[in-house]
């Protein structure tokens, strides 16, 4: 399939590992490359999918230094958003604690910027999708964050884990969007290439 993309190198900018997971399942052969420190900060002023938007195309940007003109770079970003304000990653246990208290009982919305970076073409989106959580207990939070530590997550939750599980009561969009990677719209966007 997309045999469009055979003469380029494709690199999956993310160590995410269900980015990777959810990207290899498009059956297109790809690499990872992380560029060390990269910072992920954005203008206070963007709202949520422009805030996954920024960061996507500013991943992409610190990669152009390796383009040439058999190279595509895949560059993602999720946010959730809720309540006018970005969850982003835990800090710590504490914070994980309280980002799941205030997305418990609510529905909020999980938005992923991917940008598709070549030598001579940039192609960049933003999928949203809303996810509706169940009230949770204090002892169910505490539960999740002690045995599987969602500091690396966005809105402190990994929705493919036990959370997930018992927490979404329902999903207006792409599911895999909630895992960090709207494969199908990547799919049409690759097609179109």
């Amino acid at each position: 399939m997309l045999s469009n993309l055979s003469s380029y190198n494709i690199i999956l900018a993310s160590q995410s590992p269900r980015r990777q997971e959810l990207l290899a399942g498009l059956d297109i052969p790809f690499t990872v490359q992380v560029l060390p420190d990269l910072e992920e900060v954005y203008p206070d002023t963007l709202s949520g999918d422009e805030v996954a938007l920024y960061l996507a195309k500013h991943k992409a940007s610190a990669y152009e230094h390796l383009l040439d003109d058999n190279t595509l770079v895949i560059t993602a970003d999720t946010i959730v958003w809720c309540d006018g304000h970005v969850l982003e990653k835990p800090a710590d246990e504490a914070d994980a604690k309280r980002m799941l208290a205030h997305l418990s009982d609510k529905t909020h919305t999980v938005f992923t910027g991917v940008c598709l970076q070549a030598k001579e073409k940039q192609v960049a989106f933003s999928v949203s999708t809303e996810v509706r959580f169940a009230k949770l207990a204090a002892e169910e939070i505490d539960y999740y964050v002690g045995k599987y530590r969602p500091m690396d997550k966005a809105g402190s939750y990994g929705v493919q884990e036990w959370i997930g599980y018992v927490a979404v009561e329902s999903i207006n969009g792409s599911f895999y969007n909630v895992m960090g990677l709207p494969v199908q719209r990547l799919y049409a966007e690759l097609k179109k290439w």
